[in-house]
């Protein structure tokens, strides 16, 4: 037995990406264009790779964009379950250029760090414009943040710390500018590979995370247990074994098999599991759940035994 998760809910779940996702686009806008324009003209090699970040923020919020009209999608004949691993699969690209972005900016200080005569001194502008992108970037992240969380999306959560790992590197940039007007240029350069190092580690870390997720990992044991006791509390359900999970997304597949008193009728037992879906499909954020029912007196050996009602 099956179901899916009300319309509603996916609905007000792209509306929130949608319009947080957009703030995203207009802010990275601005602080891509002043970072780069003025990074250049202040001789700040930190500066101009922390535009790059930003510029990178761009592409990650089109990925988000892309992945949030299509994962709202309705199942259909070719995708019966759905395509919320649109979010999934937008989380694994988000990494991707986080990776190939941090990988990039070492690079370039690396470079830099090998000719330490070709370092400049910036101009003060640059702490200004990096002060700038830090409140900016702290203050987007907390907003992106606070929506992820409040519709529970990992695709969401990723890209609201892609912000974060913006303001971070826009503080590193302020110190290695700091560093430089002070009279040691060479900060400049090391700051910029501190920001590379650090939006490598986490381009890897989401990247690694989504992957795991499009192998069919199952939900955290919290949840689960969640899911357990709800099945074991509906009236009619004697015991739950064999309880499996699998990431859709941010959603959640779940099979369960559920014990019922072996004497009720067929119809008795199928209204139990229409009732336990039920529950389940409103309390949790389960897209689908597949029942099978066994008589509470007859286990089989391989059963696996959960939960048993009191």
């Amino acid at each position: 037995m099956n179901g899916t998760a009300p319309p509603e809910n996916k609905q007000a779940r792209a509306a929130a990406a949608s319009r947080s996702t957009w703030v995203s686009v207009a802010v990275n806008i601005i602080l891509a264009s002043a970072q780069i324009v003025l990074g250049l003209f202040a001789h700040s090699q930190a500066l101009i790779a922390d535009g790059i970040h930003s510029l990178s923020d761009l592409v990650a919020d089109g990925v988000v964009l892309f992945a949030g009209h299509h994962s709202k999608k309705d199942a259909d004949e070719d995708h019966p379950y759905g395509h919320q691993r649109f979010e999934t699969a937008a989380s694994l690209i988000i990494g991707l250029i986080l990776l190939a972005v941090g990988i990039g900016m070492l690079w370039a200080a690396f470079n830099k760090l090998e000719a330490p005569e070709t370092i400049q001194k910036v101009h003060i502008i640059a702490l200004w414009v990096a002060g700038t992108a830090l409140i900016a970037k702290e203050l987007l992240f907390r907003y992106m943040l606070n929506v992820a969380k409040r519709v529970k999306s990992s695709m969401l959560i990723a890209n609201a710390w892609h912000a974060r790992s913006d303001a971070a590197s826009s503080l590193v940039v302020g110190l290695g500018i700091i560093g430089n007007l002070l009279g040691y240029p060479i900060l400049d350069p090391i700051a910029a590979l501190i920001v590379g190092f650090m939006i490598s580690k986490m381009g890897w870390s989401f990247s690694w995370d989504a992957l795991h997720d499009l192998m069919d990992r199952a939900a955290d044991n919290d949840e689960v247990a969640a899911i357990t006791q709800t099945l074991i509390e509906t009236p009619g359900v004697l015991g739950v074994h064999d309880l499996r999970t699998r990431k859709m997304g941010d959603m959640i597949m779940v099979d369960a098999h559920i014990e019922v008193a072996a004497q009720i009728t067929v119809e008795a037992g199928h209204d139990i599991a229409v009732e336990a879906r039920k529950r389940v499909l409103q309390r949790h954020r389960v897209l689908n759940l597949m029942t099978h029912i066994d008589p509470s007196k007859r286990p089989d050996l391989d059963h696996q035994p959960v939960l048993k009602a009191p």
